[in-house]
């Protein structure tokens, strides 16, 4: 045991979250690979059990195989605790469960912690660690309740009725877009009531767990005369994710207003349009064939997809707050201005920064991976663009390319989500170790730009 503390005490805190994510998913993998988890006679490749793993882990939902023809009742709760651990992140429960044991949690700890949840600082951390573990679940068992006495209508007996409402609310939940209908939500396109209860657990898991933190905290002291600020995080993050959901809804519905809105009336167009872009954040339910969307609904739907939902929460992409600072500097620098100022606070330059990188390193690893896939995939060049941003926004919409895919393309989408979960942050600066201190600088000189 001290030798393995040793070891680890030369790995980055960056490195170890890389390393208990890539042992999630191992672990996982031979989980799903277990016989007693699967139907009578039904047997899966390693690379399918593996692809399904990593699409629990990263909460995206792309799968290889049907899970309603593949699981048994067991493996459908063994994939929901999955999910719970992609969902809540890998270092949020085993929090919860050392302090549970009654163990101290260390500084160590506290620092892997600060960074599986995108945190600046280490004050707090493991308390809200615990509010957002007992919050998620209390929402995912209240929306599988109601979920499971709503869809009695359907079903002949209580079990699969509740089987079904408490996959769909875990599911919606951590925005891991999985389904046991193999049909997504397209048997409920015209039942209001399972839509708006899905895109709300959708909205709770993809807008940020600080936000709901914060709101909660609103909540709790509204009681007391003590006046109450929202952080610039939690209101930008909110105001993006706000404007992104109405703006997705009214161009989904434009995009297609003459094709796949032609013959529907107002709330069926409310609902389709709305429900999904708010499914593009992170979720990948549907309420119908991707492919009944014109090819220019389905590009804008991959640019919603690549951007993802807001940062520490169950999305992936480049997040809301990245997509925000960008168009905040490119509209200031347009004015001519050196600083981004906006509700009355100065964003940090290390934060603009930073903002740049995580966009241009995940558009130029999607394209990159656009360009193999198109070359080793028997498929037109729309269904990759989907699948790729799907799958780097830990998303799980697809035109029905993933069943399809080859071994390396299966590979590929692996690593895609896998860097969607954990986040290109990470995945850089794990590169770097423990990094050290500049020592020396150089003269400055500017170089033609544009």
């Amino acid at each position: 045991m001290k030798k393995l503390q040793l070891k680890t005490r030369e790995f980055s805190t960056f490195q170890l979250i890389f390393i208990f994510y890539l042992s999630a998913l191992i672990i996982s993998t031979l989980l799903l690979k277990l016989p007693f988890v699967h139907l009578p006679n039904v047997r899966i490749s390693f690379i399918d059990a593996m692809f399904t793993a990593a699409s629990a882990i990263s909460v995206t939902g792309l799968s290889v195989i049907s899970l309603k023809d593949t699981f048994n009742n067991f493996g459908v709760f063994l994939l929901c605790a999955i999910l719970q651990v992609g969902g809540l992140g890998v270092m949020s429960l085993s929090t919860f469960l050392w302090v549970m044991l009654g163990k101290k949690v260390g500084l160590k700890e506290r620092q892997l912690l600060m960074i599986d949840h995108n945190q600046s600082n280490l004050s707090g951390l493991v308390h809200l660690a615990k509010r957002i573990f007992i919050f998620i679940i209390t929402i995912e068992f209240i929306g599988g309740i109601i979920l499971g006495i709503h869809l009695l209508k359907y079903y002949d007996r209580a079990l699969p009725a509740f089987k079904h409402g408490f996959f769909i609310s875990i599911s919606a939940t951590t925005n891991a877009g999985f389904d046991l209908t193999g049909a997504s939500l397209i048997p409920y396109d015209h039942d209001y009531f399972v839509q708006f209860m899905v895109m709300l657990l959708i909205i709770i898991g993809a807008i940020g767990f600080p936000v709901i933190v914060e709101v909660l905290d609103f909540f709790l002291n509204l009681k007391s005369k003590k006046k109450f600020h929202f952080t610039l995080f939690t209101k930008l993050t909110t105001l993006t994710f706000v404007i992104l959901t109405l703006l997705g809804g009214i161009i989904i519905f434009l995009l297609d207003i003459h094709h796949f809105f032609a013959d529907k009336n107002w709330h069926q167009s409310f609902f389709y349009s709305f429900f999904h872009s708010v499914t593009t954040k992170s979720a990948g339910l549907a309420t119908t064939d991707l492919s009944e969307f014109t090819q220019s609904n389905q590009l804008f739907m991959s640019l919603l997809m690549f951007i993802g939902g807001s940062p520490s929460s169950a999305s992936g992409g480049i997040r809301t707050t990245t997509f925000a600072i960008i168009i905040l500097t490119i509209f200031f620098y347009a004015q001519g201005k050196g600083t981004i100022k906006i509700f009355k606070r100065e964003l940090h330059h290390d934060d603009v920064i930073k903002s740049f990188i995580v966009m241009t390193t995940g558009a130029f690893l999607c394209l990159m991976s656009i360009i193999i896939l198109s070359i080793t995939e028997n498929s037109s060049v729309i269904p990759v663009i989907v699948e790729v941003t799907s799958a780097f926004g830990t998303n799980g919409l697809s035109l029905g390319l993933t069943p399809n895919l080859s071994t390396f393309g299966k590979i590929l989408i692996i690593i895609l989500m896998f860097i969607g979960r954990v986040g290109i942050v990470t995945c850089l600066l794990m590169l770097r170790g423990k990094g050290r201190k500049e020592t020396f600088h150089y003269p400055k000189e500017k170089v033609i730009i544009g």
